[in-house]
């Protein structure tokens, strides 16, 4: 079974994460544009492959369109702004359908100060950053999508912090917007950040359901 699920499954995986540190390494490398927008693309949308062959039901079917709509922002942000970030917002709203389909039934204390934190910091901070309405309103999304998936009975140290990386990420994207100047941060840090925090999103929701629903 091992053997098996290694050699039909996890090579999605190892694929998803060689093309992401190869963007790293050459996001800013005249290789050609398209290639490097498609090389973008693949990081989530390997990582959506992943999820459509090691999932099923409904809850695995929100989660591979959550990705997909992910890695198609990925590419769309390289061509124009605004289009990327219509579509993620739609990722977004499919992860928080998927996350509220998963409530935790019991949160603690801490759990739910936490989830209300992310749901009312990340807009804030956005607007901080940028003075810009419309990625404010963006960002409430964005931070729905996190405090949901803390809530969410998905392991909160992976699909959780995950979440919370990925709200990391966008901030630091929004800091170049806005009279903070966070010197070569963003460039080390936002890409490293996002796909590490989808990375753990997409294998703790499949751990769980795959727990639950094995697929043959």
């Amino acid at each position: 079974m091992a053997k098996t699920a290694l050699v039909e499954h996890r090579p999605w995986l190892l694929a998803s994460v060689a093309a992401a540190v190869a963007f790293y390494f050459l996001w800013n490398n005249p290789i050609g544009g398209l290639w490097l927008i498609l090389l973008k693309g693949a990081g989530v949308g390997l990582l959506a492959a992943y999820a459509f062959y090691r999932t099923k039901g409904s809850d695995g079917t929100i989660l591979v369109l959550a990705l997909a709509l992910s890695a198609a922002a990925d590419m769309a942000l390289e061509i124009d702004f605004v289009t990327g970030g219509a579509l993620f917002a739609a990722s977004h709203l499919a992860a928080i359908a998927l996350y509220l389909r998963n409530r935790r039934e019991k949160k603690s204390t801490s759990q739910s100060m936490l989830g209300a934190a992310l749901l009312v910091l990340t807009p804030s901070v956005t607007y901080l950053f940028t003075s810009d309405l419309m990625v404010t309103i963006y960002s409430v999304f964005l931070g729905a999508m996190a405090a949901t998936a803390w809530t969410s009975r998905f392991p909160r140290y992976r699909v959780g912090v995950g979440a919370v990386l990925f709200v990391l990420s966008d901030w630091l994207i929004f800091s170049r917007m806005g009279p903070i100047d966070l010197s070569l941060l963003p460039d080390l840090l936002i890409w490293p950040l996002y796909y590490a925090g989808q990375l753990m999103i997409a294998t703790g929701v499949v751990q769980t359901l795959r727990g639950e629903h094995p697929k043959p």
